[in-house]
């Protein structure tokens, strides 16, 4: 167990296995490596909880809650680098924010984890995520 304090969620206590290792990070925040999933509320969102700073957390989601058919390319060396022997495993989210009344996901940075050995990753994405791609 480890135990971290946050400025939203208070003092949490978890298992070492439900730590998300992000190696080189995410985008911008290249000393943040190590992340929980926090359920938020009664909904499919997600706080992604950064554990070496307690004020950094984003609400994120399956982008398939926006688009219905989301996939991704994903490159051999993606694949390599989360260690993702099954396709299963991958877990893409997206972080999002709300302005006004509009939901804004950020599709050019989808965050990808392998559910085995918790390992990920955030990628950069050119151009807009098309229904028709295929994970394979």
């Amino acid at each position: 167990m480890i135990q971290f304090e946050t400025t939203r969620f208070g003092s949490l206590e978890v298992e070492q296995d439900r730590l998300v290792n992000f190696p080189e990070g995410l985008i911008g925040l290249p000393e943040l490596k190590k992340f929980i999933l926090i359920d938020h509320k009664d909904t499919p969102l997600k706080w992604l909880q950064s554990v070496d700073d307690p004020d950094m957390a984003f609400i994120v989601g399956s982008p398939s809650l926006l688009v219905a058919e989301y996939s991704l390319q994903l490159e051999d060396a993606v694949r390599k680098y989360l260690h993702l022997n099954n396709e299963e495993d991958l877990v893409p989210l997206v972080i999002m924010r709300v302005q006004g009344e509009d939901v804004i996901a950020n599709f050019q940075g989808p965050i990808l984890i392998n559910a085995e050995n918790m390992r990920g990753v955030q990628l950069v994405v050119d151009g807009k995520p098309r229904a028709s791609q295929k994970a394979g």
